[in-house]
């Protein structure tokens, strides 16, 4: 009888796996620039409207809005991510030292890794001297630490994709609210944006390969209140003033 052996051609490579996490730098950035630029321009041109606004002053506002908040974006991710780039680098060459003052102690603590994880005894010394062997700061980067270079930290990208993204989530209110008719303005972008909203959420939980349903409502949601909340203020004000 033919030994049967295993089709092993239309089997998919290990390295050829998608992996949705290497999309998570540029992908969290991208949606919360517009997921921010739709919603909080949005809540500011409600209010504005809510308070009895003309056409004129409510654009203004929405333009100014958007510009703001897209610099603040692109400031704040900026100013974030470099944080996170300038703790990485130390915690490199903080582990550089350590391997050179102390590498028998190092390998130790790299060994007593492993065998937290589930190795035996024998065979954590046995992976822990292999690993030194070929990348000592390597191994200790990824298991001791936590840093691999899965998404490696880009200050300039984030802040130009949140930039870019709040400013084209933002336009989505400004012309809704540049098309409608004035004593409709609040009703119109409202629609809008929970649509833009619901939208953005299910594409970006695609994209992160989570559930659509679960993350449009959870944005449309707290649009909901966001729009709601300035309204009311918006009114109010308008009342006193």
């Amino acid at each position: 009888m033919a030994e049967h052996r295993p089709d092993t051609h239309n089997v998919p490579s290990a390295h050829e796996e998608p992996h949705l996490s290497q999309r998570s730098g540029w992908l969290r950035a991208a949606v919360m620039g517009a997921n921010d630029g739709i919603l909080s321009t949005a809540s500011l041109i409600v209010g504005v409207a809510a308070g009895g606004a003309d056409q004129g002053t409510i654009l203004l506002s929405g333009i100014a809005g958007m510009v703001a908040g897209a610099m603040s974006m692109a400031a704040g991710e900026y100013v974030s991510v470099s944080s996170q780039a300038d703790v990485e680098r130390a915690d490199v060459e903080r582990e550089k030292r350590e391997l050179k003052l102390n590498p028998a102690g190092e390998l130790a603590e790299l060994a007593a890794i492993y065998r937290q994880r589930g190795l035996s005894e024998q065979l954590a010394d046995e992976v822990a001297r292999e690993l030194t062997r070929k990348d000592a700061l390597g191994a200790h980067l990824r298991d001791e630490i936590g840093l691999t270079d899965l998404s490696p930290p880009k200050p300039v990208e984030a802040g130009v994709v949140s930039a870019a993204t709040f400013a084209g989530g933002a336009l989505v209110p400004l012309l809704m609210g540049v098309v409608a008719p004035h004593d409709q303005v609040e009703l119109w972008v409202g629609a809008a944006t929970l649509a833009a909203l619901g939208t953005l959420g299910a594409l970006g939980a695609q994209a992160g390969g989570a559930p659509k349903g679960r993350a449009a409502f959870r944005v449309m949601f707290w649009g909901v209140l966001a729009m709601v909340a300035t309204s009311l203020i918006g009114r109010a004000v308008g009342l006193a003033i």
